[in-house]
Formats: structure tokens, sequence, C-alpha cells
């Protein structure tokens, strides 16, 4: 895609974020994506087939931005102390930089019908595995006694998400990254850390 295609496509994804946000995916008309995101609104149909692979491609862009941000930066941690800390602040820092985003993910991607749950299926499965591959370190380096991953995955995304909803819905949204270190504690209670000497 060429520079000024791709400068469009994310015009358009940004402006559809925006539009979902404000107004709900099911009563957002295409013409309020085209009129945030500075196009006409033929332009959109350029890009995609309808308004429900807009917002397939937002998570999967989004998405996939966000778990490849989350593996740097555990790239850079070793112990899972330190990885727990990076997977909770990188989630929270990053949905309370893309409020509209967060709006997006956290209410109406649950609204939607199974196929675009499907398609949307492949980002949120990396996240998965990125969680359990942290949980799996600790457990070969000794610093977790051994669990079953998927239940401790579930547990710490189920954490996570249900704090951004809670935040996302909250009539006077407090500051998310607040939370970082309470739930840091709480999953290192919940997996019995033993902190290397």
């Amino acid at each position: 895609m060429d520079t000024q295609r791709e400068g469009k496509f994310e015009r358009i994804l940004d402006g559809a974020i925006n539009a979902f946000a404000e107004s709900g995916f099911h009563q957002c008309p295409v013409s309020r994506i085209a009129q945030l995101a500075g196009v006409a609104e033929g332009t959109i149909y350029l890009y995609f087939k309808n308004k429900e692979e807009v917002l397939i491609r937002i998570f999967q862009e989004r998405m996939g931005a966000f778990t490849a941000k989350m593996r740097l930066e555990l790239a850079r941690e070793e112990t899972i102390e330190a990885h727990l800390r990076t997977i909770v602040r990188t989630h929270f820092s990053y949905m309370e930089q893309n409020r509209s985003l967060a709006i997006v993910t956290q209410l109406e991607l649950r609204q939607s019908n199974p196929r675009i749950r499907l398609a949307i299926s492949g980002p949120l499965l990396e996240y998965y595995h990125l969680i359990e591959g942290v949980i799996k370190q600790g457990i070969e380096h000794e610093e977790v006694p051994q669990t079953d991953l998927r239940v401790a995955r579930q547990m710490i995304f189920g954490a996570l998400d249900a704090a951004t909803t809670d935040w996302v819905m909250a009539r006077n949204p407090w500051t998310l990254v607040s939370g970082v270190e309470p739930m840091v504690t709480l999953f290192e209670g919940a997996l019995r850390l033993n902190r290397p000497n």
C-alpha cells in the first residue's frame, strides 16, 4: 500500500474508532466515519466492503500493534514479576491513551455477530499466547509453582479486561494506570510467586 493510500486507510480507521465510540457500531452511519476521517463516503468503500469489515480491521490493526508493543516490552525483562508488571502496565496505559478504542473493544465488539468475533480471534489468541508464555517461563525458572496455563491466563486476562470495562463504563473515570501495582500484587499472590534469591 503506498503512503497516500496507507494514510487514508489509517484516517478511516481512526475516524471509525471515534465514530463507533461516539454513537455505537450499530447506530453509526458510514457517513459519520467519512466525516471524521475527512474523506468522501464513497472512499471508504474503496478500502472496505462494509462497516463490519471496518470494525474487524480496527481490531486486527490496533490489537496487532498492541501485541507487538507488548512483545517488545516483555523482551526487555527477565523475571516473571517484571513480566507481569509489563503486561498490566502496557495493557492499562494503552487503553488509557486510546479511550475511544477501549470503548470499541470493550463494548462494541462484544455485541457483534459471531462472524466478526471469529475474524478478530487471531490477535486475541496472540495476546493469550503472550500471557501463557510468561507463566510458562515462570514455571520453568521455578518462580511459579506448576499451574494450569490456561486457567492462569484466564485469570490475568479476565482481571485486566474487567478492570478496563469498569473504567470505560465509569461516569467519572479514574486513572487506569493507578491500578497497575494492586493488580500485579494480586497476580503475584494468586500465582504464588517465588522471587529468585
